[in-house]
């Protein structure tokens, strides 16, 4: 897992088109050497099919991806050779057992039986799987099984991990763990690229593309992307939030209202309105009292605000 000169994965116009649909639409993006790269977005922005397509099970409609410094459309094996990939369905065999499973994969990637000898006993105690290495896959909870997954996918000793929402429909405990294993794999000389739509787990990731409908709208560290934004931020309270919102879509200067739980964040430009004047606006159609204050927004605000932006008419 040594690293090489120049990035790990490279996207040059990468395009994908089904039909008329371009699920992936010039994505250009680098993912540095031991970095946890997080490719954010809603089902159908193309995240699946971008990792598709470095693996090379899809072939690019345009454009150019270079992973490990082999690219994918010519050197094919070797980019193989360098990646480990998981794919959103669990695809292991239910019928076999953990150890089984690992076992079958092992000869299906040509690990010699020398090295499987320490790797597998090393992989099941990292994963904390030791005690479960007898039973069938089909038995497994479903974050033992993306952890079987992800132990197969590493058998070859990749310098690439691929995921595709590995922590889907997993519950809170697993994947705390999941992330866990992943940052060891990080420390350990790995680059990960890992699609989620969980945005707390963007948060983990030391940086973050956003993408939509195939585009990528915002790449930069979560802290850049929180901290570096159009406009300002404001958490707004008052009884009845549904009206509240109603009145703000509609007011000059404001770019996104959204519900957060007991309140409304909501994103404005400081040239065209204030908080003062927002308040005022809110208490004049009867609906206070109002408490506003300006806050730093989460990743989930800035993405959804990047998303109204980009789904503006001006902005196509």
């Amino acid at each position: 897992m040594s690293a090489d000169h120049g990035p790990a994965i490279s996207i040059t116009n990468l395009t994908r088109r089904f039909g008329d649909r371009a699920a992936v639409d010039r994505l250009s993006l680098e993912v540095k050497h031991g970095e946890i790269f997080g490719l954010v977005g809603p089902d159908g922005a193309g995240k699946s099919t971008t990792l598709r397509l470095l693996c090379g099970l899809l072939d690019a409609t345009e454009g150019q991806a270079l992973v490990a410094g082999h690219n994918v459309a010519h050197e094919a094996r070797q980019v193989r050779d360098s990646i480990g990939y998981m794919a959103q369905r669990f695809g292991l065999y239910v019928d076999l057992t953990v150890q089984e499973n690992m076992t079958f994969y092992a000869d299906l990637f040509g690990v010699p039986r020398a090295g499987r000898a320490t790797l597998m006993p090393q992989l099941l105690r990292m994963t904390r799987m030791e005690p479960f290495a007898g039973r069938q896959a089909g038995k497994l909870s479903g974050g033992m099984k993306q952890k079987l997954a992800l132990m197969c996918s590493l058998l070859h000793r990749p310098r690439i991990l691929l995921l595709d929402e590995p922590t889907n429909g997993v519950d809170p405990v697993s994947r705390r763990d999941f992330w866990l294993i992943l940052n060891q794999l990080v420390k350990e000389g790995l680059t990960v690229l890992i699609t989620t739509s969980y945005l707390d787990e963007a948060e983990r990731c030391d940086r973050v593309g956003f993408l939509y409908e195939g585009r990528l709208i915002r790449c930069e560290t979560p802290r850049h992307l929180k901290h570096n934004i159009d406009g300002e931020c404001l958490e707004l309270i008052c009884p009845d939030q549904r009206r509240a919102r109603e009145v703000l879509q509609q007011a000059d200067g404001v770019t996104s209202v959204e519900p957060a739980g007991a309140s409304v964040h909501l994103f404005f430009s400081p040239g065209r309105t204030s908080a003062a004047r927002l308040q005022s606006l809110i208490e004049a159609r009867g609906l206070g009292p109002v408490r506003v204050r300006t806050i730093i927004p989460s990743l989930e605000d800035v993405f959804i605000a990047e998303v109204r932006s980009a789904s503006r008419p001006e902005a196509a």
